[in-house]
Parts: structure tokens; C-alpha cells; sequence
């Protein structure tokens, strides 16, 4: 039989496997990548327990009255936009100068943009390190919204959303994140990022807060998805 600081031993093994199969680490609006324990086995239990839950009975404060979940911001510097598309507007240009204007107002700290970015897009040119620009109506109002990202290096990027508020170009959506995908469906986008388990990723999903920005409305773990041919699959249980 058992003694009972082994049955103790198990009954903790047991929560904190549990735990570990269901909460995410979530990511920072801007700076973080997700980070998620392995799942794993540790063989047969006397018995699972749910997760215990700490300090259930303390709350947040609401957010105040007309609080949005995300920050909006006109990009200065652009030409304003009368059809209200971002289709009329020079995908390029509006990334440069967003881009050049946060480093201005980060300081060099990185709080508002990697200054990697800053630099590689200060003198580009034709050769800017920029992602292909994708025009999705993200607002449900027939126009377009311009979403694109500038690469840092080989596996950072400053992703960047743009709508048209009052002619003017407005950024709805910036973060930091090293890209596994980005999916855009039914005003969803959904930015795709590695774990520290390989098997997984995490999603983070935005939508139109109707105020204004893009806001998180659920973040989720799903498996890594095989990659395009000719590229190391995602590994595999059991491999």
C-alpha cells in the first residue's frame, strides 16, 4: 500500500497534468510569443482532478465606460483616403511611415516597434522587407482593410492592420510576433505562433470592436499544421 506522502506525490502529479492540458500562457498584445508546457504522460493515476482554481473569489474592476480593447492611431504623413479603402491607398508608404513614426515616439526602448524595423525600412527602397499586402473587409463594411508586415529578421515581424477612419489612415491593429500563419475568415484574423512544444501553436484571434480597433476576442491552442513542401513537416506525438 501506498504510503501517504506517495499518494500526496500522485494526487499533485495528477493536478498539475491536468492543468498542463488546459491553460495556455498567453501572450502580450505586442511584445510576447506564446509559451505552453508540453503535454506528456505520467502513466496510470489513482484518479484526475480538475485544476484548482486560485483566488476565485477576486475579480478585476471593469473596464471604464467606452474603453476599447485595442489603440487606434492615424498614421501622419499619408495622403488622406476619400472612398475610405485602404484599395486607394499606397501599401508601402502607409507601412513606412507608421513604421517611422513609432520609432520616433518608442525612444529606442522597443516598446512601440522593434527598431530593427525602423532601420531596414528607412532606406529600402525597392528592396523593402515588406509581406505581399492583403486587401479583407475585417470591419463588415464592404471596404477594405489593408493588412501587411514588415520582417525583421528570419523569424520576427511587426504585423500591421489599416483601416479608413474620416479619410484619414488608421492603424487598428499592431503587433510583434514571429508569424506561423495568418488567416483572415468572416472578419476574423487570426495570427498562428510556435509554442515552446513543437506539436502546437497558438492562435490569437481578432476582431472589429465596432469602437475603432481590432481587439483579442480568444486565444486557443491548436496543433502545428504540415508546412509547404519541401520544408521540414511539423513533428508528430510519438516521433
Amino acid at each position: 500500500m501506498a504510503s501517504r506522502s506517495e499518494r500526496a506525490r500522485r494526487r499533485r502529479t495528477a493536478v498539475l497534468s491536468a492543468a498542463t492540458a488546459l491553460v495556455l500562457v498567453g501572450t502580450g498584445a505586442l511584445t510576447g510569443c506564446a509559451d505552453v508546457e508540453g503535454l506528456r504522460s505520467d502513466g496510470r493515476l489513482d484518479g484526475v482532478t480538475a485544476p484548482l482554481t486560485l483566488w476565485k473569489d477576486i475579480t478585476p474592476s471593469p473596464a471604464a465606460p467606452g474603453t476599447s480593447l485595442g489603440k487606434a492611431a492615424v498614421v501622419p504623413g499619408v495622403p488622406e483616403v476619400a472612398s475610405g479603402d485602404m484599395r486607394d491607398a499606397d501599401a508601402t508608404a502607409v507601412l513606412k511611415a507608421d513604421i517611422a513614426d513609432a520609432g520616433a515616439r518608442d525612444g529606442g526602448t522597443g516598446r512601440l516597434v522593434d527598431q530593427r524595423a525602423v532601420r531596414r525600412l528607412a532606406d529600402c527602397g525597392d528592396g523593402c522587407p515588406v509581406r505581399p499586402p492583403v486587401l479583407h473587409d475585417l470591419t463588415g463594411d464592404g471596404l477594405s482593410e489593408l493588412i501587411t508586415a514588415v520582417d525583421v529578421d528570419g523569424r520576427t515581424s511587426e504585423l500591421r492592420v489599416y483601416t479608413v477612419e474620416d479619410r484619414r489612415v488608421t492603424r487598428v491593429l499592431a503587433r510583434r510576433a514571429v508569424l506561423e500563419g495568418v488567416e483572415v475568415a468572416a472578419g476574423h484574423l487570426a495570427v498562428r505562433e510556435p509554442t515552446s512544444n513543437p506539436v502546437y501553436v497558438s492562435v490569437s484571434d481578432y476582431v472589429w470592436d465596432g469602437k475603432g480597433a481590432m481587439a483579442l476576442d480568444d486565444l486557443s491552442l491548436d496543433e502545428c499544421r504540415d508546412r509547404e513542401p519541401g520544408a521540414s513537416p511539423c513533428p508528430r506525438a510519438g516521433r
